[in-house]
């Protein structure tokens, strides 16, 4: 009888869960075959010319910088989206703090933005007759500045609005996570007379460490196929200073026509972020190993 119920809900479950997975299926999984099969034929599709496309990927000192682009992002991103959102959590999360939902409201506001928005918005900050940020300098006596036509700036300046925007999503996470910490916990930490910092530190920290790895593995994941933000405020200029792998993508496929080559982009795209959240996921593991 057991067994027969058993098989009964399997079956209910299955049935449930079959429409999401054909969706899963046609959106993911066969745009990835159909890319992979178009990475082994030239540039027009027509002819099937094996792994050459993946010899000239490994060659070509263009995807290597936009990689090395990608990873000055995801550094930032780390740093700014995921260390200050745990700080905001802790902020947030302590009993002096007033008007908690209005904070929470109006740090996780810029989440819900479309990315082209968050890009244009950036934009005109940035710009250098009349942005806000040359006009803020101004008054400090700072000559105005080509935040995105410097090459030495413009990777630094495309970063930031993609943790202005982001800070929020990571912080509900946080919040989520230091809820589920029995006040117990802190209560005796107090006791014990440790600080706020030592807390956070010594106490909240450890105990989310599971709740950080989640949150690194996304903020990792996202960065690497940032597209919206660069392709609005800069298109990967000036030059090649602030492009992406995804951008660089976009760029073979639909300006230089290279269908087969932007394919390759795309699987070579993947791998390097399968292959830095594997490195991250295994240097945590054995840290908490250790």
């Amino acid at each position: 009888m057991g067994s027969k119920l058993f098989q009964l809900r399997t079956s209910h479950v299955l049935k449930y869960l079959a429409p999401i997975f054909l969706i899963y299926c046609f959106v993911v999984l066969v745009p990835l075959v159909i890319s992979f099969i178009y990475s082994l034929r030239n540039d027009a599709g027509s002819a099937y010319v094996g792994l050459n496309n993946y010899a000239l990927l490994v060659k070509d000192k263009d995807f290597w910088l936009s990689f090395r682009n990608n990873l000055v992002v995801v550094l930032i991103c780390v740093i700014g989206q995921v260390g200050i959102a745990f700080l905001i959590a802790s902020v947030l999360g302590s009993r002096w703090l007033k008007w908690r939902s209005v904070h929470r409201v109006a740090i996780f506001l810029p989440v819900v933005l479309a990315p082209v928005v968050t890009g244009y918005l950036w934009t005109l900050i940035y710009n250098y007759q009349f942005g806000l940020l040359n006009k803020f300098l101004g008054f400090f006596g700072v000559e105005p500045m080509l935040w995105l036509d410097d090459p030495q700036k413009v990777l630094y300046a495309v970063s930031v609005p993609l943790v202005w925007q982001y800070i929020g999503l990571y912080m509900i996470i946080f919040l989520a996570g230091m809820q589920n910490i029995p006040a117990e916990i802190h209560d005796a930490a107090e006791i014990d007379g440790a600080s706020g910092y030592r807390k956070m530190v010594n106490v909240t920290l450890p105990l989310m460490k599971s709740v950080v790895m989640v949150a690194l593995m996304l903020c990792i994941s996202g960065t690497m196929k940032t597209f919206d933000h660069i392709y609005v405020m800069t298109g990967g200029g000036p030059g090649k200073s602030s492009m992406l792998m995804a951008q660089y993508a976009y760029n073979n496929a639909f300006l230089m026509s290279r269908i087969g080559y932007a394919s390759t982009i795309s699987i070579g795209m993947m791998v390097l972020s399968v292959a830095v959240v594997g490195l991250l996921s295994v240097l945590f593991r054995g840290g908490r190993t250790s």
